[in-house]
């Protein structure tokens, strides 16, 4: 039951805390060392599209078993030493491994700024979560942005950890980040990393797609609970969930425009680079800062029916195994 209740009480100090500034965070650590493994790669690999591929595939293999054996290893010499440390380790790295306050305070700091009219402030806010192109904006572009990447990141940040952490606790949990990072740092099809970042995309493909589609039916759910269109959010998400370029970006971002009724994704720019992305959902009405606060409210709602599933079926696994 030790990864049960350091699930628990990473979750609640996520909810409480959220990523204070001032603590160490092991997703910085773990961008400093993709950047230095690249570095490190590059130089030992030919700078051919086979070589880019190796050291790309050396590096996806490297880091999230590294992140995996440390982090384990760690959690087992505390568990060891008394086990009240090894709880107080693994909670420890649950909290880290989630996102959810975080996500919703980055969010909310954009409306805040639409609704005090400061385009160039909310620019800038919505950069701080995104990876497209933030300086042409409009008002309409940067709510669809700030609405994307909380569906986006509800998979991401708290069903894919609470997922694994169910299956291994922090270690796991911490695994998955390293995967989910590298991804997000050399998963790019642009010139520099169509070659050497396609292993660690893909490794991120595989990771996400059974936490993406659960992620979609929670988004579904907390609609539902929170007063908006569950049937229009499951309608939605049937029939836009393949709408990107990624087999599981879509999936909640989907449940999310059907559950606001409002059309999300479409042509976009990534390092100056236009990307003529397909529309999710229909635009019953237009879209407005307010519905970054509705999908906030649906992100907690979701993040708790994840968790209270996880317990549940991980608890209920233990009693059935003994």
């Amino acid at each position: 039951m030790t990864i049960c209740v350091a699930a628990f009480l990473g979750f609640l100090l996520d909810l409480w805390l959220a990523d204070p500034g001032w603590m160490p965070h092991p997703v910085v650590l773990m961008g400093k060392c993709i950047t230095r493994l690249e570095e490190v790669l590059r130089s030992r690999f030919p700078a051919t599209p086979k070589g880019e591929r190796a050291a790309g595939c050396v590096l996806a293999v490297l880091l999230p078993v590294g992140t995996l054996v440390l982090t384990g290893a760690i959690c087992l010499l505390a568990g060891r030493i008394h086990p009240l440390l090894g709880m107080a380790v693994q909670t420890f790295w649950c909290w880290q491994a989630l996102a959810v306050k975080g996500l919703a305070e980055e969010s909310k700091n954009v409306y805040r700024q639409l609704a005090a009219e400061d385009l160039p402030g909310a620019r800038r806010a919505v950069a701080r979560i995104v990876g497209r192109d933030t300086q042409a904006l409009t008002e309409e572009g940067v709510t669809k942005a700030a609405v994307e990447t909380v569906a986006e990141n509800f998979s991401d940040g708290v069903v894919a950890p609470l997922f694994y952490m169910m299956i291994g606790g922090a270690p796991l949990a911490l695994c998955y980040k390293a995967v989910n990072t590298m991804d997000s740092m050399i998963g790019y099809k642009n010139q520099r990393y169509l070659q050497f970042g396609r292993a660690a995309a893909k490794l991120d493909d595989a990771a996400n797609y059974l936490p993406s589609r659960l992620a979609a039916v929670f988004w579904i759910a907390a609609a539902g609970l929170t007063g908006q269109d569950a049937p229009n959010a499951w309608r939605i998400w049937r029939r836009d969930r393949r709408n990107h370029a990624s087999p599981n970006s879509a999936q909640t971002e989907s449940a999310c425009a059907g559950a606001l009724g409002v059309q999300l994704a479409g042509p976009a720019y990534y390092f100056g680079e236009y990307y003529n992305k397909p529309t999710i959902g229909d635009a019953k009405h237009p879209i407005e800062p307010r519905d970054i606060l509705r999908a906030n409210r649906m992100l907690f709602a979701g993040a708790g029916l994840a968790l209270v599933l996880g317990l549940g079926l991980r608890a209920g696994i233990l009693v059935f195994l003994r």
